[in-house]
């Protein structure tokens, strides 16, 4: 069969379609580049929030449109919160909640003795020519997501995933260090760990199988050759002692990146929240990550309007933020999820008023983040190249191409239209910052 990955939300998800477009193509199936060529559609999707839904929704008519031709799988969060939602949306044959997702591969093998007739057998593309993977095809990328665990064993008053991906899960650690392996052996230049509750990862495995994240990062660094290891959302309570000594080991391979969702900047509302820190006990995490880790980057997620946020609430959570300094944030306007218990509580703030704060917060992390940004400015660092680099109109003869230094700031240089960049990790000197990105020269 012909089939198209898509999906919405967290990285997690990313990984997931990944790990399933080497299942289909071990079965011996097509990972299309468009939807337009395929004879089937997955879509793996996202219901962090109300507005998370509607885009899932949104995405699968888009996706019908595209080609009404073909069957559609819908999967992810979306998936397992309103199944027959899903199952009534245009051109979609399959739901697979979270529980299946898994065995989505074999889910939709039965469809292969319909959609592949002897005459589809070479997989041409609708003009005649094999299929070529496209430069970011989840089978030939550069950065690699690598799923350690699912489910989450917090109860966060505002979230619905625990409800929806279930308690914590743990891949075994040798499972992982040898997908590791393979993605090196792949020439893929970074993995990035991610988990719906990566900290966790390693304490629900049984008997002498139980671990932890510091020693899956130590061994994973110590034993394969993966270039770049990065991980992803780090909740602040569950680092172990001397989690930040890693980077003092291996500083050119562990990236100086850190994701601490915050979610909001007062006791009172990380308490109403369910969070399990303080302000001053984050405070205290962020002060020693920057004291081991130099050159960190430090981004993080936060809710404004969550139920009872006053004014001063707001003013404190901000001044806070500030003082920590992020490069970039998430921020969400609080979105009231059915089967949360911060739907129920009182207080709930108007949707204007959530506006405005968002709008006050986006301000503040951009100045933030524009600082945190110029720090790098006029130093050198590793960037690894990404995409396919871009011809330049007023520059004949060379090609733009953008990526990422380890600390995760995005980089846009100019190479000869004969040198190829991709997949290519290289000295950069940081040379101008506008906005979000900084413009570069390759040393």
């Amino acid at each position: 069969m012909r089939i198209y990955l898509d999906q919405l939300g967290c990285r997690l998800n990313y990984s997931e379609n990944n790990s399933l477009a080497a299942r289909l193509t071990a079965a011996g199936h097509q990972i299309t580049p468009s939807p337009e060529a395929a004879q089937v559609i997955v879509l793996n999707t996202c219901a962090v929030t109300a507005q998370a839904v509607s885009r899932s929704r949104a995405a699968v008519r888009q996706l019908h449109s595209a080609n009404p031709e073909a069957r559609i799988a819908v999967t992810g969060c979306y998936a397992t919160l309103q199944p027959e939602n899903a199952a009534s949306l245009p051109g979609v044959s399959l739901v697979a909640d979270n529980r299946e997702k898994e065995m989505l591969h074999a889910l939709l093998e039965p469809w292969s003795a319909e959609l592949d007739d002897p005459e589809a057998i070479a997989r041409l593309q609708p003009d005649g020519t094999p299929f070529a993977p496209a430069a970011d095809d989840p089978l030939h990328r550069t950065r690699a997501f690598v799923k350690v665990q699912d489910g989450c064993n917090n109860r966060c008053t505002f979230c619905i995933v625990t409800a929806l991906r279930g308690e914590s899960r743990s891949r075994s650690l040798c499972e992982i260090v040898a997908e590791v392996q393979q993605l090196a052996g792949e020439g893929v230049q970074e993995a990035v760990l991610t988990g719906v509750h990566l900290g966790a990862y390693g304490r629900d495995l049984p008997g002498d199988l139980a671990t932890d994240l510091k020693q899956l990062t130590a061994t994973l660094l110590a034993e394969t050759g993966i270039p770049r290891l990065r991980l992803s959302s780090l909740e602040p309570w569950e680092l172990a002692d001397g989690f930040f000594d890693l980077w003092e080991k291996w500083p050119e391979r562990l990236c100086p990146h850190l994701h601490l969702p915050l979610q909001a900047g007062t006791d009172r509302q990380l308490r109403a929240m369910a969070r399990r820190c303080t302000v001053a006990s984050f405070r205290k995490l962020v002060e020693e990550a920057r004291a081991a880790i130099p050159d960190l980057i430090l981004t993080t997620d936060l809710i404004v309007g969550f139920p009872g946020e006053t004014e001063a609430d707001f003013a404190e959570g901000l001044a806070f933020v500030e003082e920590l300094r992020f490069a970039h944030a998430h921020i969400f306007p609080y979105s009231a999820r059915a089967g949360t218990a911060a739907a129920r509580f009182s207080g709930q703030v108007t949707k204007a008023l959530k506006k405005e704060r968002s709008r006050r917060m986006h301000e503040l992390i951009e100045d933030t983040g524009q600082t945190e940004r110029q720090r790098f400015v006029g130093t050198t660092r590793p960037v690894l190249w990404e995409g396919q680099g871009q011809p330049v109109d007023d520059q004949p003869g060379m090609r733009l191409w953008s990526g990422h230094t380890d600390n995760f700031l995005r980089v846009l240089a100019h190479a000869p239209a004969g040198e190829t960049l991709r997949n290519r990790i290289t000295p950069t000197r940081l040379d101008e910052l506008h906005g979000e990105t900084i413009f570069g020269t390759l040393c």
